[in-house]
């Protein structure tokens, strides 16, 4: 009876040992006072594992069908994850339809893209550029098998999605690959520029100019924070409804109504998601065709704003305010330089 008492601790704690070294190691956030992480859905938890896996991904040519795009090719650190042409064509040319989006705190947002408030989700978002066909991005749509030979001949992505998905065997398929794409884009916090220290308490952060830029952005005047609210500066991070963070600021164009094209109401012509300000001064151009090539133009087009010339210098001088350094440059970001301890 004792020896089979023994052998049966034993096996219990050989079980826990080894489901303890099956465990993905958790993932430690790094985030000032006061900053809570993102929220993270319970059928794709975060691992640093994973965060690693969706770094290398998001920096992989091989997600395009022809291997000449990545999600960083729209998406560039130095630009706050943004993109610094008016829309950017597709692996077969097709043109951008729209302005990307800067990434910085995009999973704090209750809809993730210009137009469809039903994108609420970073796993379902991820898969828009590598299979969508209107417009074609990445050009990956029906090509499962590829993407699966691709990553599956590398033998160190083969011990990543393993290392990131083990109670799925580590598979490679387009769902496992776009949660760990989510997972990365979740890491992607924003919070340390002149404004944010300055909220903290550091008098020094903002300047003259700056300060009265956001009193002038907070007030009834400019009516600015009206849409473009809260610390993420955009009601998608704060509204129930997501069709409430959709807005028209000037005239409806009929090659691209916007959200009415998802609803079918002509009262949706032209309203578009609120975009986030942070880091605004580094994603030129602007609105949701990119069609403003400077703040001072982008501020001009928003019906009901004028601004004298020593205003509009204040208002520039705080969205100037709103980037951070720290976050375009951040190593934990860019991409990576090794590859299972190997050179990249």
């Amino acid at each position: 009876m004792i020896r089979a008492a023994l052998l049966a601790a034993c096996l219990t704690a050989s079980a826990a040992c080894l489901a303890s070294a099956a465990a993905p190691r958790a993932y430690r956030w790094s985030l000032p006072a006061g900053v809570a992480p993102p929220p993270v859905p319970a059928d794709n938890p975060i691992s640093a594992a994973k965060v690693e896996l969706g770094r290398r991904l998001f920096y992989e040519a091989d997600l395009s069908i022809d291997g000449t795009m990545s999600c960083a090719t729209c998406h560039e650190q130095h630009r706050a994850f943004a993109d610094g042409n008016r829309t950017h064509p597709g692996v077969h040319g097709d043109p951008g339809r729209r302005n990307v989006m800067a990434l910085a705190n995009v999973s704090y947002f209750a809809s993730l893209t210009w137009g469809d408030p039903g994108h609420r989700r970073l796993e379902s978002q991820a898969l828009v550029p590598l299979e969508g066909l209107t417009p074609v991005e990445m050009g990956m749509a029906g090509q499962s098998k590829a993407l699966v030979d691709r990553l599956g001949s590398d033998a160190c992505y083969r011990k990543m999605f393993a290392d990131a998905f083990p109670a799925d065997g580590g598979k490679i398929s387009f769902a496992t690959v776009a949660k760990a794409l989510a997972t990365f884009q979740r890491t992607l916090v924003s919070a340390t520029s002149p404004y944010d220290r300055s909220r903290r308490g550091d008098r020094t952060a903002l300047s003259l100019a700056a300060r009265r830029g956001e009193a002038l952005f907070m007030s009834e005047k400019a009516g600015c924070a009206r849409c473009h609210s809260g610390p993420d500066f955009t009601d998608a991070a704060s509204v129930k409804n997501p069709k409430d963070a959709f807005h028209a600021i000037g005239p409806v164009d009929a090659a691209d109504r916007g959200l009415g094209e998802i609803t079918g109401d002509p009262k949706d012509d032209g309203r578009f998601r609120t975009p986030s300000l942070r880091n605004i001064a580094l994603t030129a151009p602007y609105l949701h065709d990119g069609s403003a090539a400077t703040l001072g133009e982008a501020i001009r087009r928003h019906k009901g704003v004028e601004l004298d010339e020593g205003a509009m210098t204040d208002m520039i001088a705080f969205l100037g305010a709103l980037t951070d350094r720290t976050f375009v440059t951040d190593p934990r970001f860019a991409l990576p330089r090794t590859h299972c301890g190997r050179p990249a």
